[in-house]
C-alpha cells in the first residue's frame, strides 16, 4: 500500500508527492530538514528538533510556511494515517519556487515550501547495536555552516557512499586532524580514565538532538563528559567509542578504519547509553 505524504497543505499518496521544479531546495539546496524518531506511533524529543529547524532557518532568513505547533499536529496525523509504529518522520522546508532560476530571494511574496514524509524503521531492535559498527575516516570538506540544518548534503552523501563501499556502517569526517562528527551523526568516545568525549557545539558540527539528550542523560547519572575535540590516534585508546542520532539513538561503534577500539566489541557504557535513551525516550514521546 501507498503511503502517505504531506505537501503543502495536502495529504496526499506518496507516488503523487511532487513540488516544482522551480523550487529553490531542488535548485540550490535552499532549505532546512529535520528528522524525528517515532516509537510506539509517538514523537521523540521532536520539541528538540522543532527547536532546532527554528534556529536552522532562522540563520538563513527563511519563514516557516506554519508554526511549530500546527507543524507538530501535522506530523502527528502523518504518522497516524500511515501507521507508524516504529521509524521516522522526514520534514523539509524550502524557501518554495519562484517564477524563475536567480540566486537572489525571491522579491515577490512567494510562500515556503513544506512536505514530510515517514518511514518505518525499528531503531531498538536493531542488529547493529548488539553487534557494533565499524567507521570510516575521510576528509571534511563541508562548508562553514554545519551548524544549519542544510539540506545541501553532498558531502555527508559522498562520504556515507565511501562508507558503504567499504562495508562500515558510517564515516567520521576528520578536519585539521580531529573528528568533526559522522556523516549523520554525532561522535563520541569514552577515554580510559571513564570520560565521555564529544566535541563541543559551534559552526563547525551540527547540534544534534540526542547527542544532547544524551549528554544530559550521562551527567544525571554522574558519569563524567568532556565537550572538546579529539583525534582518531585517541578514538582508537579509547575503551570504547559510539554514535548518537535520531534514527541510530546510541550506536555502539567497535572499529576505526579496521582497526579495532578495545576488544572490538560493544561496550557497557554505551550499551548502557542506548538502554537509558531508550527509556527515556519511551517515556517523554508525545
Amino acid at each position: 500500500m501507498d503511503s502517505i505524504a504531506y505537501v503543502n497543505g495536502s495529504f496526499v499518496p506518496l507516488s503523487d508527492a511532487k513540488v516544482s521544479i522551480l523550487d529553490r531546495g531542488f535548485l540550490f539546496a535552499d532549505g532546512i530538514y529535520e528528522v524525528s524518531a517515532v516509537l510506539d506511533g509517538k514523537l521523540v524529543d521532536n520539541a528538540s528538533h522543532l527547536a532546532r529547524l527554528e534556529r536552522s532557518v532562522g540563520e538563513i532568513s527563511l519563514r516557516l510556511p506554519e508554526t511549530v505547533e500546527r507543524i507538530t499536529e501535522l506530523q502527528k496525523e502523518l504518522i497516524a494515517r500511515n501507521k507508524v509504529e516504529s521509524g521516522l518522520v522526514y520534514l523539509q522546508v524550502t524557501r518554495g519556487a519562484d517564477k524563475g532560476r536567480d540566486f537572489a530571494f525571491p522579491k515577490g511574496d512567494v510562500k515556503s515550501s513544506l512536505v514530510m514524509f515517514t518511514s518505518e524503521k525499528d531503531i531498538i531492535n536493531a542488529a547493529s547495536a548488539k553487534t557494533g559498527i565499524n567507521v570510516i575516516t575521510v576528509p571534511d570538506i563541508r562548508w562553514e555552516r554545519r551548524d544549519i540544518k542544510s539540506v545541501a548534503l553532498l558531502a555527508q552523501v559522498l562520504a556515507k557512499q565511501a562508507a558503504a563501499e567499504a562495508g562500515a556502517g558510517e564515516a567520521w569526517m576528520l578536519e585539521d586532524g580531529y573528528v568533526t562528527e559522522g556523516g549523520s551523526s554525532s561522535a563520541f568516545i569514552l577515554t580510559q580514565d571513564d570520560v565521555i568525549v564529544t566535541r563541543k557545539n559551534s559552526n563547525a558540527i551540527l547540534p544534534g538532538c540526542t547527542r544532547k539528550a544524551v549528554v544530559a542523560l550521562a551527567e544525571e547519572r554522574q558519569l563524567r563528559v568532556e565537550e572538546r575535540s579529539f583525534t582518531v590516534a585517541e578514538a582508537l585508546a579509547a575503551k570504547e567509542a559510539f554514535a548518537t542520532s535520531a534514527s541510530l539513538f546510541v550506536q555502539p561503534v567497535v572499529a576505526i578504519d579496521g582497526k579495532k577500539i578495545g576488544d572490538g566489541k560493544p561496550g557497557p557504557t554505551a550499551t548502557r547509553l542506548r538502554e537509558i535513551y531508550v527509556e527515556f525516550a519511551k517515556a517523554t514521546a508525545v
